[in-house]
């Protein structure tokens, strides 16, 4: 879908992938975390940049992971804070209407994605 008009709440890219980051597809679910990821944590977590949020993040937007897309279905109470400041949260892709987790976005049940080192990870307003 074209979205060069939308509007891009959060962008970031994808810097290093820990050597289990990909084993949480099993139970649908991807651990961003900044740089700055502690070693207990950091071989669970696809490392991306920390980069400023510009807007408030709220369910119908959409996660686009490369060319993938997802609704956003809900929002933990500290999804916002922790992607800004630390780039820690939690994605399911479980498609829950209601937020469980205080750290965790919950996206449409979809297909897990494909995720490399480069990998784009925007919120964009539908």
């Amino acid at each position: 879908m074209d979205r060069s008009n939308a509007k891009i709440i959060y962008e970031t890219q994808v810097q290093d992938i820990g050597a289990e980051a990909k084993e949480f597809a099993e139970i649908k679910m991807l651990i961003l975390f900044g740089n700055e990821a502690p070693d207990a944590l950091r071989s669970s977590c696809y490392i991306i940049a920390v980069n400023p949020i510009q807007g408030t993040i709220v369910p119908g937007m959409i996660l686009q992971i490369d060319d993938h897309e997802y609704q956003i279905t809900a929002v933990g109470n500290e999804v916002q804070r922790n992607l800004g400041n630390l780039g820690h949260i939690a994605i399911s892709l479980t498609g829950k209407q209601t937020a469980e987790l205080p750290g965790t976005l919950y996206v449409e049940n979809g297909n897990y994605p494909d995720i490399i080192k480069g990998s784009t990870l925007k919120i964009i307003e539908n």
